[in-house]
């Protein structure tokens, strides 16, 4: 699995808006300056997000855009499977691979499995109010950089 700067925006977009979860929209301007997003790729992000039901946006003066669920309902790993794609290593992982002659006995095959059971146990356990918490309980501030 590897995570794009657009997945990489993604996460960290919603990462913002569930840290002002229950306030009022927060503006594009906002985002990109909290998580240094080039405006224009921040627009094609939150569009995707907004069509993969993440957040919604809100017209008008005080418009903007907000969580469309709680912190809790969203995982890391439903956003990263939207945006990016898969998350399997390689693609025999899949369940209906057809590509190699000898994908039943490949031991390889079965590393790359658990590779994926692991990384899917993380991420499809992680929600956006997990990653608040650790952000409090740290006292920390998040730190945008690639």
């Amino acid at each position: 699995m590897k995570i794009t700067y657009k997945g990489d925006y993604a996460l960290k977009t919603i990462l913002d808006l569930a840290r002002h979860y229950g306030n009022s929209p927060v503006t594009i301007h906002d985002l990109a300056k909290r998580a240094d997003i080039p405006i224009k790729f921040l627009e094609q992000i939150l569009l995707d997000l907004k069509r993969g039901g993440f957040v919604e946006s809100r017209r008008g003066k005080v418009g903007g855009y907000l969580l469309a669920k709680e912190p809790s309902g969203i995982k890391l790993g439903e956003v990263i499977r939207f945006i990016e794609g898969p998350i399997e290593p390689i693609a025999c992982v899949s369940k209906n691979y057809q590509g190699c002659n000898s994908i039943y006995n490949c031991v390889l095959r079965e590393v790359w499995q658990w590779v994926n059971k692991a990384t899917c146990g993380i991420i499809d356990n992680i929600t956006f109010e997990d990653l608040l918490k650790k952000i409090e309980d740290s006292d920390c501030t998040i730190s945008y950089q690639i």
